[in-house]
């Protein structure tokens, strides 16, 4: 199915199909967050050499946009047609830029997780730091306070309950990164497991 193919005129990558609903996908049990300790972090290797904390208060007042995109999962299905709502991370890299050479990122979620992408997949206009989809919070099981979203790359790129963003100047290796799949991931490129270089 291509572009023209898709459901309501909205993109599909290649090697992927439609599903009907989005289905929340996670390991263990959803984690309860209590939003008045939670916070979002950025250090590691920044231009000043120190770090930020945004809490829920500071990060209500951040400028917020609206992105059209999609779920695309490496396993081959898609959710199309998902608006979401949010912080955008290039104004989140304004804020607390890397120094120079610094063109790798860790994004870490709690329990563990984390997902290892390019300083310029975090500074791509439609990547954000979402709170809200299809005009509502975030429900807990997709992620609730806040997830990360980047529309060009496979969802496992995109952690929910995101804690952290830290630069590093060496690529990272975050879960699944770590088990075989693609360290780039771009779903128009169908990079999917790590042996495609």
């Amino acid at each position: 199915m291509d572009d023209a193919d898709a459901p309501g005129g909205h993109p599909l990558p290649p090697g992927q199909r439609v599903v009907g609903s989005w289905q929340p996908s996670h390991y263990g049990r959803v984690p309860r967050i209590d939003p008045e300790r939670w916070t979002f972090s950025v250090g590691g290797a920044t231009r000043d050499g120190g770090h930020m904390v945004l809490d829920l208060e500071a990060l209500d007042r951040l400028p917020r946009v609206e992105v059209d995109g999609g779920m695309h999962c490496v396993a081959r299905t898609s959710v199309v047609g998902l608006r979401w709502g949010g912080v955008p991370l290039r104004r989140v890299v304004e804020l607390m830029p890397p120094e120079d050479g610094a063109q790798h990122v860790l994004l870490a979620a709690v329990r563990g997780y984390a997902a290892s992408v390019h300083l310029e997949d975090v500074l791509h206009p439609d990547a954000l730091l979402a709170t809200h989809v299809d005009g509502e919070p975030l429900t807990p099981e997709h992620g609730w306070p806040a997830r990360v979203v980047l529309p060009h790359l496979y969802g496992f790129k995109g952690p929910k309950w995101v804690v952290e963003m830290t630069y590093h100047h060496q690529e990272q290796q975050g879960w699944w990164e770590s088990r075989g799949y693609h360290p780039r991931a771009r779903v128009d490129r169908e990079e999917r497991w790590a042996h495609q270089g």
